[in-house]
């Protein structure tokens, strides 16, 4: 009995090594796949992290912190997408309309520039190029973050992949000494009995 159960639950395991091996080789996938597509599309907008000739010096304590360590780098990986959208666009749409936001902009002129007369005037031209601004610039923001959060994913697909790759390692170690265990229990040791009082 106890050989059968040691041979069900081996063979079982193995399966399981097979699922955990197909799980990490898909997800070793997805983790390229992603980091490769988030690299690509990154990389064709041909942008450059700021330095302190390219606007680096004039943003806050906290914003130049984040982006010092990526000066100059082309911006090809999602933490630097992260950063630039978050501490250099960020921080030079608040200078657009007094820290209004998009929407905010774009409700004023709207209430205040849909008669043509209204629109001609200086106001209404001011508010319509911080509303055109402020949307391109929430545009690149968003995708960029999108991008972030994209090669976030691979990165954790990636380290999933490790577990799954250590834990059919682990299994595969078990089932070894499940079916060695097996093996010996289907062949016990035969016990040579002697009379009592006899002596060796």
């Amino acid at each position: 009995m106890r050989a059968t159960f040691d041979k069900v639950t081996s063979w079982a395991g193995l399966l399981l090594v097979a699922v955990l091996l197909v799980a990490g080789g898909l997800l070793t996938w997805a983790s390229s796949f992603v980091g490769n597509q988030v690299h690509d599309q990154l990389s064709e907008q041909h942008i450059t992290m700021p330095t302190s000739q390219t606007g680096l010096a004039q943003l806050p304590a906290a914003d130049r912190a984040a982006l010092q360590k990526y000066a100059g780098q082309p911006l090809t990986t999602g933490p630097q997408a992260k950063a630039y959208a978050n501490h250099f666009i960020r921080v030079h749409l608040s200078e657009v309309a007094d820290g209004q936001t998009y929407s905010q902009v774009s409700g004023q002129y709207l209430a205040q520039c849909s008669d043509p007369k209204a629109a001609a005037t200086q106001a209404c031209q001011t508010l319509a190029g911080q509303r055109q601004t402020m949307f391109m610039g929430d545009t690149l923001r968003g995708l960029l973050l999108y991008g972030y959060a994209f090669a976030t994913i691979g990165t954790i697909a990636g380290y999933a992949a490790i577990v799954a790759f250590a834990g059919a390692a682990v299994l595969l170690v078990l089932v070894g000494l499940g079916f060695w265990h097996s093996r010996r229990a289907s062949h016990p040791v035969a016990v040579v009995s002697q009379p009592v009082g006899a002596h060796v």
